[in-house]
Parts: C-alpha cells; sequence; structure tokens
C-alpha cells in the first residue's frame, strides 16, 4: 500500500536549488527568497533543499501582457 506522499510525488521533478536557478536563469539567492515568501514551496531532503522544477515554472514565469490595445 502506498502513502499519500509518495502518490503525490510521481511526475514531479525535485531539483537542486543551483540546477533550478540554472535553468531560469536566477539566482539561487533569489530562488531562497521565494522560498521563504511562500511564492515556490521548498522540500527538505535529508539536510539538502529541493524545488519542484514544474512549481518554479508555473508560480516563477509571469505572462507580461503587451503594451497595445485589441480592436474589436
Amino acid at each position: 500500500m502506498e502513502t499519500g506522499t509518495r502518490a503525490e510525488s510521481r511526475g514531479r521533478r525535485y531539483v537542486s536549488l543551483a540546477s533550478a536557478a540554472q535553468e531560469f536563469g536566477i539566482s539561487v539567492k533569489t530562488l531562497r527568497r521565494r522560498i521563504a515568501d511562500g511564492t515556490v514551496h521548498g522540500y527538505l531532503v535529508g539536510r539538502l533543499i529541493r524545488v519542484d522544477l514544474d512549481e518554479v515554472h508555473q508560480r516563477m514565469l509571469v505572462d507580461i501582457p503587451s503594451g497595445r490595445r485589441l480592436e474589436r
């Protein structure tokens, strides 16, 4: 029988802060700030902090609306 934690973790990609920072072109310090302010969840694995790469992608990348108005 599987526990809820194992079932929920399927399909997630947990990576180090350094790997996630490199992937998105941001600093590790920025990721640590986002974990501290609750934007991104950090997961402690032993003594290491990991983040879900898909969650970082979803929460850190924000669409910027264009300044042009759409004509109707």
